[in-house]
């Protein structure tokens, strides 16, 4: 498994810097963002250094889509409502131009009763 040694979220899954973790197997590690939009606010990463979703190769399709059929049940565990009064939002930023800040894939999972502070 790659990981870059200047990366925060390689840090975070290599449990160099502390989290508040939601859930981790082989592959993730999901934690609750340090910044909250929402009231329910976590992000999974790959355990593997993907920069960005624009680095993300057909050789990734079962590592997203593990991601993607993760999120709701880790959702409904961190107190998301259920669908459809329910819900939850899932954001990839990909680049500086699409608000990525830390260059390691992460997808944002975010819900809770609306107004949120933002997003």
């Amino acid at each position: 498994m790659s990981s870059d040694p200047s990366c925060l979220f390689c840090k975070i899954v290599e449990g160099k810097i502390p989290s508040r973790k939601v859930y981790e197997d082989e592959d993730l590690f999901a934690f609750h963002d340090i910044a909250p939009w929402a009231p329910v606010h976590f992000m999974i990463v790959p355990k593997r250094h993907i920069a960005s979703m624009a680095q993300v190769t057909p050789d990734d399709a079962a590592l997203m889509g593990k991601i993607m059929t993760l999120a709701p049940r880790l959702a409904a565990e961190q107190g998301c409502r259920p669908y459809p009064e329910g819900g939850f939002r899932i954001v990839v930023n990909t680049g500086n131009e699409g608000g990525q800040e830390v260059h390691h894939l992460h997808v944002h999972v975010m819900g809770g009763p609306r107004p949120w502070a933002r997003g």
